[in-house]
């Protein structure tokens, strides 16, 4: 096997198993394995991998590498599915919604929900682990709900709450 296809297979094990935060990092893991590189080297072979970050509550961001059952979807789908592993719940009081995530979620979400222009849901305000959602006139929470769902398709009903 040649020294890339070992390096790859070992950056994927690396990331997979070990919150990797910056490049750096990962190249001083892979010299660490014997690996002779360049952070230059690193960066093509993450490109070549796809490899991207995700937030993590620990170290701000980490790399991930999107399963090959992943490899087929779009983006948007793969974006959503990481975004709402960071939802905690979901709270409805008044004429509002109160997403409540992980802390480094909130502003991901929040535009990620924006993106999708859903009438349900005019506008998003988002701090470190909550986001406020802002309905459109006349909208119910179950319309907002349901608005929600159309964005996250796996949302389950437990993350929703009455406040």
């Amino acid at each position: 096997m040649e020294n890339k296809t070992l390096r790859l297979q070992a950056i994927k094990r690396i990331i997979s198993s070990e919150k990797i935060a910056s490049q750096e990092q990962l190249m001083q893991r892979l010299q660490a394995e014997g690996f002779d590189l360049t952070q230059a080297t690193v960066s093509r072979d993450l490109k070549q991998l796809q490899a991207g970050k995700k937030p993590d509550p620990d170290k701000g961001s980490v790399f991930f590498i999107t399963e090959p059952e992943l490899a087929s979807m779009s983006k948007e789908t793969i974006d959503g599915r990481l975004l709402l592993s960071g939802i905690r719940s979901v709270i409805f009081a008044n004429n509002f919604g109160v997403v409540k995530t992980l802390p480094g979620y909130a502003s991901s979400i929040a535009v990620h929900i924006d993106k999708h222009n859903r009438f349900e849901i005019i506008g998003t305000i988002a701090g470190d682990d909550t986001i406020l959602l802002i309905p459109g006139q006349n909208i119910d929470h179950n319309q907002m709900k349901k608005a929600l769902k159309m964005i996250f398709p796996e949302l389950q009903d437990h993350f929703f709450r009455k406040g």
